[in-house]
């Protein structure tokens, strides 16, 4: 079973000039294979900063990140790239579809990055699975924002990953849109593990453990039962 991401030391600082500014630092932290964790915080504390180091969006500047064995903060660019598109998913808050291309089209990309054929046929059934299959021919600039967020999820989960990252992903949602992709979020958790940064609380309650950032430090960790869901796949 995969999704087992370990975060030993991390830390990241920024340069602006001759000054350095930490934004991260100390991080320990173990996420259990299929749990389902949200990291909050105030606007500022190193959240979203985190989701993207522990995702290999960016380098951390000490300390290291490990997902199912595999450091990797020492991968080369390739090796992370190929690394990520076999095993992560990344939602984000501003969907980040392709405006080009259709809601079927957007959803296939991932999975022809890796030339799988057999993932890439998966797109139809995600769809559906999004109650979007009339909207298969639909550009971006044709959907509503919960149409395009259950797009970009269905983009993201199209490659099997184990592990799935989301940054605020009912941000930009009215509340009926964010509850139908917080659902579909959780239907996830069966095959993958789910870490999302989240500024809502009722989200974030609903998460079995809570990370809650502040001043770039893991501030306390919540612990709450483990979901139906999790208790399956142990």
């Amino acid at each position: 079973m995969g999704g087992y991401i370990e975060v030993r030391g991390l830390g990241r600082d920024y340069r602006d000039g001759k000054h350095s500014l930490t934004v991260l630092d100390q991080i320990e932290l173990s996420i259990a294979s299929r749990e389902f964790v949200a990291i909050t915080g105030p606007s500022g504390s190193g959240k979203s900063t985190l989701l993207g180091l522990m995702a290999g969006l960016d380098r951390p500047s000490r300390g290291s990140v490990t997902i199912d064995g595999t450091c990797i903060t020492t991968l080369g660019e390739d090796a992370l790239s190929a690394f990520r598109g076999r095993n992560i998913g990344f939602v984000f808050q501003s969907f980040q579809l392709i405006p080009t291309l259709t809601a079927i089209e957007n959803v296939r990309v991932p999975a022809e990055i890796l030339g799988d054929a057999a993932l890439a046929a998966r797109a139809p059934e995600l769809l559906a699975k999004m109650g979007l299959s009339e909207r298969a021919g639909h550009y971006p600039s044709q959907l509503s924002g919960g149409e395009m967020q259950r797009i970009a999820l269905a983009r993201a989960t199209v490659t099997r990953p184990s592990v799935l990252f989301a940054d605020e992903p009912t941000g930009n949602l009215d509340s009926a849109a964010g509850e139908r992709v917080l659902e579909l979020l959780l239907e996830t958790q069966a095959e993958a593990t789910l870490v999302l940064v989240t500024h809502n609380p009722e989200l974030a309650a609903r998460a079995e453990r809570e990370i809650c950032m502040r001043h770039g430090r893991i501030e306390r960790i919540i612990e709450r039962k483990r979901s139906a869901v999790g208790q399956g796949a142990a």
